[in-house]
């Protein structure tokens, strides 16, 4: 999975997104007002949107070109299916 991404970008992102819900817990402590606290779970949700974004083209321009070209294209097609619709519970 490490070459099909862009790992260090990843693991910055998801430190930032830490931050985020560890600041989103304190908000709760400190009686911040609850419109306050839903921008930010939104700022934070779109973060994490955001990782899987990247994550999903790092599968399909390598996991999912890489099954199309020298695997099983119809198996690689059905995965990836899945994965998509896994992606888009999110």
């Amino acid at each position: 999975m490490k070459q099909c991404m862009d790992s260090e970008n990843l693991h910055r992102r998801l430190k930032k997104i830490s931050g985020q819900i560890a600041a989103i817990d304190r908000m709760v402590d400190e009686d911040v007002p609850c419109e306050d606290i839903i921008v930010q779970i939104n700022a934070a949700k779109s973060a994490l949107h955001k990782v899987g974004q990247i994550v999903m083209e790092g599968h399909i321009q390598h996991c999912v070109r890489d099954g199309i070209e020298h695997g099983d294209p119809d198996k690689t097609i059905a995965e990836f299916t899945k994965v998509i619709e896994q992606f888009s519970k999110i």
